[in-house]
């Protein structure tokens, strides 16, 4: 499987020639499958980007999946631009958040006086498809979902094709347990000999400390975590609104430092958006 993301950045999207390296979009990353099927792990500002690719290759069918419905995570869903073109098919997996489905909440979002048209408005096929049970196949991957640690609650992904995993854990608070979180073993299992993780690592060690409870992890912990699982790659996501690419970097080198002070040949590094993995 191919993967790319589009969007890294977390809570809001920055702009500025301090956030070059590693880009200022939020949360969205494209899978694509030996099948040739494309899946979509959330809208951030990212997927204006993606959608952009996409109708220029004449991509015309996706699977779109959510981790959760914070801003960060769907404030592109109304740009993204598969969604205005006739003979795309937009399949969006239709979960339930706070009690209410998928379907009502990014209909909500696009209502007045917040946006000028409604859902119902867009040209596609958009089909809403119930998938509250895992695991799910499309073409050759074989998608499993964990329940994340974060305010307002989140899904978890774990993709699999033939031997090869990717596992995708953003806003994912190790150290505080949110309701409906399940056990930091569970995460562990849940990301066991990934070939690739890509894990919220929003704080450091020292920032935590006056920020737990925010529904976001520690780079220590979630260094812990890969560690123990045997993880292969382990991408640092869900980058702070405010750390420059200097800062940035700076985390990068002190995970890095890290795991050879615990004799792991782990591959660290932060996920800038357009970075790209072949599994």
């Amino acid at each position: 499987m191919d993967i790319k993301c589009w969007g890294s950045r977390g809570s809001i999207p920055v702009s500025g020639k301090e956030f070059i390296k590693y880009g200022g979009d939020t949360t969205c990353i494209e899978v694509t499958a030996k099948s040739s099927d494309t899946v979509i792990i959330d809208a951030g500002t990212g997927i204006r980007g993606l959608g952009n690719a996409m109708v220029s290759a004449n991509q015309n069918v996706c699977h779109l999946f959510f981790t959760h419905v914070h801003w960060d995570h769907i404030l592109g869903f109304p740009f993204f631009a598969p969604l205005l073109q006739k003979g795309y098919q937009v399949n969006i997996a239709n979960h339930r958040v706070s009690g209410k489905p998928l379907k009502e909440i990014l209909s909500g979002l696009m209502s007045d006086p917040f946006f000028p048209i409604t859902i119902n408005d867009f040209m596609a096929d958009i089909r809403f498809i119930d998938m509250d049970e895992t695991p799910v196949s499309i073409g050759s991957l074989r998608i499993e979902t964990i329940a994340l640690s974060h305010s307002n609650s989140g899904v978890g992904y774990r993709i699999s094709e033939e031997d090869k995993s990717f596992v995708f854990l953003t806003d994912n608070e190790l150290g505080f347990a949110h309701p409906g979180r399940v056990s930091t073993e569970e995460y562990i299992r849940f990301s066991q000999d990934a070939d690739l993780l890509l894990h919220d690592a929003e704080f450091t060690h020292e920032e935590y400390q006056s920020r737990k409870g925010w529904g976001h992890s520690s780079a220590d912990d979630v260094l812990d975590l890969a560690v123990k699982a045997g993880v292969k790659k382990l991408g640092l996501f869900h980058l702070n609104q405010n750390r420059d690419d200097d800062q940035v970097e700076q985390m990068e080198a002190y995970c890095r430092q890290w795991l050879k002070m615990k004799d792991s040949a782990m591959d660290c590094f932060a996920v800038p958006c357009l970075m790209e993995f072949q599994l």
